[in-house]
């Protein structure tokens, strides 16, 4: 059965974004999401617990503390959250997640920001960055003039899940979608989400700088979970064009 254990009551959250930051294409949500929660040195919030979530304990460098993969961050001042995965997680396990986090949703009028990498091989230029919506996430995303996309296509894995489980309930949702590496961590298209997707739609300002000028190192440091989804198939967040006759 799937729960979210708040840790603490001494944050104090009003109609909050929350950037959700799963493992995929580019591991482009994940650097972004874990961006943030280190740049804004954001507070464990909660902790996410739901069958099909791999059983594992994490811990970090230098920390003894042990973590679940699965965790929830938020900064008060900046009424954020970010959901930070450690791990892949299956889609029926997502299922079960979605439906969880809908009554959570409700009770703290969250808007979720869903993030995917689409394949793209690197040709030198900036990636381009899409915006999808369900409910008023459609009129959030055109308002501050993020493109909808210029292809048919579907977002799957986890993060695919959760969309659709917004659409199916008709709740406000948006999906930013970002060409990025398909084998590759992709700090640069994760800079543009931050940059071009994240910031415009909830009104913060990210640095960014560190995230660039460390890219090789994140690189390095990412390249084994990297490896993990793409031998995880389904379980890797991604969009992906399906044509107009498929």
């Amino acid at each position: 059965m799937a729960r979210i254990s708040v840790l603490t009551d001494d944050v104090s959250l009003s109609e909050p974004s929350m950037v959700e930051g799963f493992p995929g294409v580019g591991l482009v949500g994940k650097i972004a999401a874990d961006h943030l929660v280190e740049e804004f040195e954001m507070t464990h919030y909660a902790n996410v617990y739901c069958d099909g979530i791999p059983e594992v304990a994490v811990y970090r460098e230098n920390d003894a503390e042990l973590q679940p993969p699965v965790r929830i961050y938020a900064d008060e001042d900046r009424d954020l959250l970010v959901l930070q995965s450690d791990v892949p997680v299956r889609p029926d396990a997502a299922g079960e997640l979605a439906d969880c986090l809908a009554s959570w949703f409700e009770e703290l009028s969250v808007t979720p920001l869903y993030l995917s990498g689409i394949p793209r091989e690197k040709e030198g230029t900036v990636p381009s960055l899409y915006g999808l919506g369900t409910g008023e996430g459609v009129d959030i995303v055109a308002d501050v003039g993020i493109e909808a996309p210029h292809e048919t296509g579907l977002v799957s894995g986890p993060t695919g899940v959760l969309l659709s489980n917004a659409v199916e309930s008709g709740r406000t949702a948006v999906g930013l979608v970002v060409e990025s590496d398909p084998r590759f961590p992709d700090p640069e298209a994760a800079r543009v989400l931050i940059k071009e997707g994240i910031e415009p739609l909830t009104g913060l300002d990210v640095p960014v700088d560190d995230l660039v000028e460390r890219a090789e190192q994140i690189r390095q440091a990412k390249d084994r979970l990297a490896k993990r989804m793409q031998e995880a198939g389904e379980e890797s967040t991604q969009a992906r064009p399906i044509g107009m006759y498929q």
